[in-house]
């Protein structure tokens, strides 16, 4: 059986009876309320001040970079790396360790990674190459490969042509692609891996028949035929 309503109930207003019923809520649960708009308005505050804060160390972060960039760019790869304490100077190391969530830190990866290479430190440049956030597009295509080189330096063949295939593969393009898949078909046969070598110089070949690579990746398959 349906319900009955009363004339008081079909006048009445849903917006005052919504409002009535919220306000009669909000007394009886005022503490807790309260403190849930405290917590949003701590919340947003501290989105603010986040922002705030992550602006301020990227602009330090640059600065302490644009000092380590000047003894990069004069050769003078100890004073880049690790900074100069009589010029109280930040290097690489010190601002890809202070500033990591920042762009200025994740570059400074990269420099203290060449920095450590033109050094002779392979294995300290591996370890700022892993901390490297690669950007995206054919900007990151340079980072991958060289990395794969510094496995390539290591003797770390299997390790080089797993990276030079993610370079290929980055931002494929007529140039960097078959480049890359050369060198990683190279690492692959000096890891006696002669069948995924043999898969990629043939990709060369075929799909990229004008690259400069091709001549040497028709040697390659050559030398390919005779294991």
């Amino acid at each position: 059986m349906s319900k009955r309503f009363s004339k008081e109930e079909l006048e009445s207003d849903p917006l005052i009876e919504n409002y009535n019923r919220l306000a009669n809520y909000y007394q009886q649960h005022r503490t807790q309320i309260t403190s849930v708009a405290v917590a949003v308005i701590v919340l947003i505050a501290g989105i603010f001040g986040y922002n705030y804060y992550s602006s301020s160390q990227e602009q330090k972060a640059q600065q302490l970079l644009s000092v380590a960039e000047n003894y990069y760019s004069q050769g003078d790869f100890e004073n880049a790396l690790y900074g100069n304490e009589f010029e109280l100077t930040y290097g690489f190391d010190q601002i890809a360790d202070e500033f990591p969530w920042t762009n200025a830190g994740n570059i400074a990866n990269y420099y203290a990674a060449v920095s450590s290479f033109e050094l002779g430190d392979i294995e300290n440049a591996l370890m700022y190459m892993e901390s490297f956030e690669v950007p995206e597009g054919i900007l990151g295509v340079g980072p991958l490969t060289f990395h794969a080189k510094l496995y390539l330096a290591n003797e770390n063949y299997t390790a080089a042509a797993q990276k030079f295939v993610e370079a290929a593969n980055w931002s494929q393009n007529d140039v960097t692609t078959p480049s890359n898949l050369f060198e990683a078909a190279q690492a692959y046969y000096n890891a006696e891996n002669y069948d995924r070598a043999n898969e990629l110089v043939t990709k060369v070949i075929n799909e990229y028949p004008q690259s400069n690579k091709l001549v040497e990746s028709q040697k390659l398959k050559g030398m390919l035929a005779t294991k």
